[in-house]
């Protein structure tokens, strides 16, 4: 897969709020906490991750292109906090408490666990799976767990499990 070529432009406006969130939280934390790596490789639709051990921040260049300001303003903090959570408080929920405050008190951003971002780009192939309620859409890893007896899962509304639609992928 060819990797996606982010104007410097786009790479510098991240980097730089990367930056001042750094040293905003450093300031307010009274700490000297490094500048993560940031990598733009982050596949599928998770707008960013961040990597603990490794102190680095993933992001998706596709969702990064497609929303650059919204990107800039809410998944960088969003996977800042999350490496400032682990070592300020060591291993706790992911989207807890801790996490919340560092977001809200400390990077002056909403707490938000997911982003609202349009996906159809980087959406894989899904598999219909229904429920009474609802039809479901299982990425290939996920059916094929099923179909191979190894999970099961339900719908988070009506408690359902879930029973596979026909067997055609279906978007792309």
């Amino acid at each position: 897969m060819k990797p996606i070529r982010l104007p410097i432009a786009l790479q510098q406006a991240v980097m730089r709020a990367l930056r001042e969130k750094l040293q905003q939280a450093n300031q307010r934390l009274a700490r000297n906490y490094p500048e993560p790596t940031l990598v733009y490789q982050q596949r599928g639709t998770a707008a960013g991750t961040a990597w603990l051990q490794s102190w680095e921040i993933r992001l998706n260049p596709v969702l990064l292109l497609e929303n650059q300001q919204a990107f800039i303003e809410e998944v960088v903090p969003h996977e800042l906090a999350h490496l400032l959570v682990w070592r300020h408080f060591g291993r706790v929920a992911p989207h807890g408490k801790e996490w919340k405050w560092m977001m809200e008190t400390i990077l002056d951003v909403p707490a938000r666990r997911t982003h609202q971002f349009e996906v159809a780009s980087v959406r894989g192939k899904t598999f219909p799976w229904y429920c009474r309620c609802q039809q479901h859409h299982l990425t290939v890893r996920r059916h094929n767990r099923v179909m191979r007896g190894e999970t099961e899962y339900r719908c988070v509304q009506c408690g359902d499990l879930l029973q596979p639609g026909n067997h055609q992928a279906s978007g792309d």
